[in-house]
């Protein structure tokens, strides 16, 4: 069987919905990302085999296969194929653990995942928007929204306003210190966006969620539910951008004089309470560490998606977790949430985190729609 490695990864910076990458059209954006990844890693694109993208809401420019339109429109060639799929937030994630399972029974020697999302350009939601429910007669589950499962996380866990402001405080502090830090340059790239109608162009370098705030004007925000602690302070903002990752058989990467940077160790997607909708994180956590025989002591990076802080500070709770080491550089509460870019973004930033600080594992996590959760150990070679 062989090794399958990563070999380069790559995001764009997490444009704000309306923001800076709003302008280009998401296959644009993801085609430039693919370019970026090529060039980085010092390859011909024609070593690469298959393709496979997450994208959460294909519809409108983001249907048809984006995965697909991306590479052709960036110019590469024609004779690679591509596969786009639907994991809610966990699709470019699940993207990686695909092209990894790939590589590792032998179908591939190369191949990249990636995912992307333009906010701005496909709201999210608008798949279904006057196209009926998704839910058919027969269904009995009392799904909540985003925002409600976020509220019945809290109640559950018994998790307060104070808890949930002071991590989107950390979050944003993080962040901010990151950039500051340069931290982020090496996993990032400035993405070319023309401006106006004029034929002017612009540059997005930074992610642009980040922001200065404190804990007396994160409690002066109103909460989304009634009664309820999340506000936009402390829940993961609506974003843009792409991510992609190129993989590797180890062996095929030695000949062709590519540096094996990391290997998938674990991989899980899980089904969660639908009710609770969000708290799949916890389940990934457990599923990954047992196949991979790891305590969470043993993990040096851990990056659990900022979709709401009731997530993560379940999960912190039911672990015991040392948060020293969850979102070292900020999460999506500061650096925003792409939805099918989402788990590529944060595979990306921990082996970029995982290289500049010599650890050797890494846990990345993320609940996703639907009640499920998507769970990846990876390991610095």
């Amino acid at each position: 069987m062989a090794e399958p490695v990563i070999v380069e990864a790559v995001r764009t910076p997490v444009g704000k919905r309306g923001g800076g990458l709003s302008t280009l059209h998401p296959a644009d954006l993801l085609g430039l990302t693919y370019r970026e990844l090529i060039e980085r890693a010092g390859v011909k694109p024609d070593i690469v085999e298959q393709v496979i993208g997450g994208c959460v809401t294909q519809r409108g420019e983001q249907s048809a296969n984006i995965t697909r339109t991306a590479w052709l429109a960036a110019g590469l060639p024609y004779d690679v194929a591509a596969t786009t799929v639907d994991s809610a937030c966990g699709s470019s994630q699940q993207a990686n653990h695909l092209v990894a399972g790939l590589i590792a029974g032998g179908v591939i020697d190369v191949g990249i995942a990636c995912g992307v999302e333009s906010t701005s350009r496909v709201p999210p939601g608008s798949a279904t928007a006057g196209a009926g429910s998704p839910y058919p007669p027969s269904w009995d589950i009392d799904v909540p929204t985003p925002w409600e499962a976020a509220e019945r996380i809290a109640r559950r866990y018994g998790i307060s306003r104070e808890a949930a402001d002071g991590l989107g405080l950390l979050s944003q502090e993080r962040a901010r210190q990151a950039w500051g830090n340069h931290r982020f340059k090496r996993e990032t790239f400035g993405v070319k966006v023309p401006i106006g109608t004029d034929g002017d162009w612009g540059l997005v370098e930074h992610d642009e969620g980040v922001r200065d705030t404190t804990m007396e004007a994160l409690a002066a925000l109103r909460p989304v539910q009634p009664a309820g602690i999340h506000t936009a302070g402390n829940a993961s903002q609506v974003s843009d951008g792409a991510a992609a990752i190129m993989w590797a058989a180890k062996d095929v990467a030695l000949a062709l004089g590519l540096t094996p940077r990391a290997r998938m160790v674990a991989q899980a997607v899980v089904g969660s309470d639908p009710v609770l909708h969000l708290d799949g994180p916890i389940a990934a956590t457990r599923a990954v560490l047992g196949r991979a025989g790891l305590s969470l002591d043993d993990i040096d990076v851990i990056e659990v998606n900022e979709a709401f802080a009731s997530v993560v500070l379940a999960w912190a709770r039911t672990f015991d977790a040392d948060m020293t080491k969850v979102n070292v550089n900020g999460g999506a509460i500061a650096l925003g949430h792409a939805g099918g870019a989402a788990g590529g973004r944060l595979i990306a930033s921990a082996v970029h985190e995982l290289e500049r600080g010599g650890g050797e594992f890494a846990l990345i996590v993320m609940c996703a729609d639907g009640g499920m959760a998507t769970g990846t150990i990876v390991q610095r070679l």
